[in-house]
C-alpha cells in the first residue's frame, strides 16, 4: 500500500468515537484496577490478606459476565453513547461504596456494582466503531480503543499509591470520581447523532441473553474463547498480584512497585496498536494472538522465579515483556471477536467480553490459593506458562471455517 492510500485510511478512522471511547474505557479500567494498586495499604488497614485482592478482581468480572451478556441487547435498545454511561455510572458508584463502605463487606459490594456496568464497555464501544471504521485498519482501530486498559492502570499506579500514603487510600479513590462524572456528562452531546440506531422493541434478558452462546457452533469461535480465557485468567494475575508480590517476596516498596506496574501497563499501552498493525498487515489476527500467548508464557516463567534481591531492571525487564503479550492481546482479541461474528458483531463482542471475564474471575482466587498451596509464586506461575503456550499452539492451528453472519 502506498503512502497516500495509509495516509487516507489514517485519516478516515474514527477520530471521535475511538477518542470518546477510549476515554470511557481508560477510567473505567482506572477504577477496576484501583483497589490491586493500593492492595497493601487496604490489606494494613483492613487486617487482612493481601492475596484477597484476587477476590476482589474475580468478583467484578463475575458479575461482569452477566453485564456482558446483558450489553447487545441493552446496546441495540437504548444505544451504544446510553451504554458507556451506564459503564461510566457504574465506576463512580464503585468508587464512592469502596471509600465510604465498611470494610470488606463494603469493598465486596464495590466490585459487584463496578461489574454491573464494566461488561458494557467493549460491546457498546464496538457497536459505535466498527461501522465507521475501515477494513483495513480494523484491528489497529480495535487495538487503539484497548489502550485504554492498561492506561487506566498506568494512571492507577502512578497516580494512587503516592496519594495513598498521603491522603489514605480511601481519599485516594475518591479523586478518582470527577473526572469519572465529566465524561458522563460530555457523552451527552453527541448522543442523538451515534444512537441513530436503535431498536425499541429489542428485548434484553430472557432468550435474548443466550443469543451470543449460539456463535460457539463455530470452531474458530470456540479456539478463540479458549485462549481468550486463558490469556484474560493470567493477565489478571499479573497485575492483582503484581505489587503484593513484589513488595512481599522482592521486597521493593509500595511505590517502587507500583513503579513497575505501570511500566507493565505503558508497554501494554504501546503494543497494542503496533500488535493490531501486525494482525492487519502481517499476520492473521490468530496467528497474532499465538505470538502473544507464547510471549506470555515466557514471562510468566520468569515471574515465578522472582525471589529476594532481584534486580529493579531485571523485574522492569520482564514487565516489559509481561505488559506487551499479556497486556497487549485484547484489541486484536475484540476485533477477531467482532470479524467473526459478521452482522452480529454485537452479540460476538458480548460473549468475548464474557469470555474475558470468566478468566478473569476464575483465575485470580484459583491463583490465589495455589500460591497458599505451593508455598510461594513459582508453582502458579508455571502453570499459567503451560496454559498460555497451550493457547497458542492451539490458536496457530489450520481452520477452514467461515465467519458467521
Amino acid at each position: 500500500m502506498s503512502t497516500d492510500s495509509t495516509a487516507a485510511l489514517l485519516r478516515s478512522m474514527p477520530l471521535w468515537p475511538l477518542t470518546s471511547t477510549l476515554a470511557v474505557q481508560t477510567l473505567a479500567t482506572m477504577a477496576l484496577y484501583s483497589v490491586p494498586t493500593v492492595a497493601p495499604e487496604v490489606a494494613r488497614d483492613l487486617s487482612v490478606n493481601g492475596t484477597l485482592v484476587g477476590s476482589f478482581v474475580a468478583l467484578a468480572y463475575g458479575v461482569g459476565i452477566l453485564s456482558a451478556l446483558v450489553s447487545p441487547g441493552m446496546v441495540l435498545k437504548y444505544g451504544g453513547v446510553r451504554a458507556t454511561q451506564g459503564v461510566l455510572l457504574a465506576a463512580a458508584g464503585m468508587l464512592a461504596l469502596a471509600a465510604f463502605g465498611s470494610g470488606v463487606t463494603g469493598l465486596a459490594l464495590a466490585a459487584i456494582i463496578l461489574g454491573l456496568g464494566y461488561g458494557a464497555a467493549a460491546p457498546a464501544s464496538t457497536h459505535l466503531l466498527v461501522p465507521q471504521t475501515p477494513m483495513p485498519v480494523f484491528n489497529l482501530v480495535m487495538s487503539l480503543r484497548q489502550i485504554g486498559v492498561p492506561f487506566g492502570g498506568v494512571l492507577a499506579a502512578l497516580i494512587l499509591p503516592p496519594l495513598a500514603l498521603a491522603i489514605g487510600w480511601r481519599g485516594a479513590l475518591l479523586t478518582e470520581m470527577g473526572p469519572i462524572l465529566l465524561l458522563m456528562v460530555l457523552m451527552e452531546l453527541p448522543r442523538r447523532r451515534w444512537d441513530v440506531e436503535r431498536d425499541p422493541s429489542r428485548r434484553v434478558f430472557g432468550r435474548a441473553l443466550w443469543q451470543p452462546f449460539s456463535l460457539l457452533a463455530e470452531p474458530r469461535f470456540r479456539r478463540l474463547s479458549v485462549a481468550a480465557f486463558v490469556y484474560a485468567g493470567l493477565s489478571l494475575c499479573l497485575v492483582a498480584f503484581m505489587t503484593v508480590q513484589l513488595t512481599t517476596v522482592v521486597g521493593l516498596d509500595l511505590v517502587r512497585a507500583g513503579e513497575v506496574l505501570a511500566v507493565y501497563q505503558i508497554a501494554g499501552s504501546v503494543s497494542r496498536p503496533i500488535w493490531g498493525w501486525i494482525a492487519d498487515r502481517l499476520l492473521t489476527p490468530a496467528r497474532t494472538l499465538a505470538v502473544l500467548g507464547i510471549g506470555m508464557a515466557i514471562a510468566s516463567v520468569v515471574t515465578g522465579l522472582y525471589g529476594p534481591g532481584w534486580p529493579v531492571w531485571g523485574v522492569m525487564a520482564n514487565a516489559v515483556l509481561a505488559g506487551g503479550t499479556a497486556g497487549g492481546y485484547t484489541g486484536v482479541g475484540y476485533a477477531e471477536y467482532a470479524a467473526l461474528g459478521g452482522s452480529r458483531r454485537t452479540e460476538a463482542t458480548g460473549l468475548g467480553t464474557a469470555i474475558f471475564f470468566t478468566g478473569g474471575m476464575a483465575a485470580p482466587p484459583v491463583f490465589g490459593a495455589a500460591v497458599t498451596a505451593f508455598g510461594g509464586y513459582h508453582g502458579a506461575y508455571m502453570i499459567g506458562a503451560v496454559c498460555a503456550l497451550a493457547s497458542g499452539v492451539l490458536l496457530a492451528l489450520p481452520t477452514t471455517a467461515r465467519r458467521v453472519g
